[in-house]
């Protein structure tokens, strides 16, 4: 099963903007995610909308962020794009007949319940200033520096 990489890849493209003093173009987002920038630009219009970033058009435009990173949890981030499903497992049928199965649900509803609820909490006190710190502090260790404008491991 494919897993869903959206949160992480909305993540890094706000830690690389952070990097930036001006506007930064979905070109430029789109190569340090190695993605195309039509990916990119559909992903920033939820995080437009929720206000956490904002667009220029025209020359010298491009993305910015709206909002300081100690301002932007994990939790925002992912309510922003649709709050995708977090675990990728889940019950054979949800309306079983069958009393074994109706046991299994439940056992399995709750563990995954409290599971969601636990990374959720994890996410609403993780703010992208925290994730930045921990970018920095990487790069300080790391010879040679990671430049944000160019390539990154």
């Amino acid at each position: 099963m494919r897993k869903d990489s959206r949160l992480s890849g909305v993540l890094h493209v706000l830690l690389h903007m952070a990097e930036f003093e001006g506007p930064v173009t979905s070109e430029t987002l789109a190569r340090a995610m190695d993605t195309n920038p039509v990916v990119v630009r559909r992903v920033m219009a939820g995080l437009r909308e929720r206000g956490f970033v904002r667009s220029e058009k025209g020359h010298g435009g491009g993305w910015t962020l709206n909002r300081a990173l100690a301002d932007i949890s994990l939790l925002d981030v992912y309510e922003a794009i649709g709050a995708p499903s977090l675990l990728a497992v889940g019950s054979r049928n949800e309306s079983p007949s069958c009393l074994v199965e109706q046991a299994v649900n439940q056992s399995l509803g709750h563990a995954f319940a409290e599971a969601e609820a636990l990374l959720l909490a994890h996410f609403a006190g993780v703010t992208l200033a925290n994730l930045h710190a921990e970018f920095h502090a990487r790069m300080k260790r790391r010879a040679p520096p990671c430049i944000a404008e160019h390539a990154h491991d």
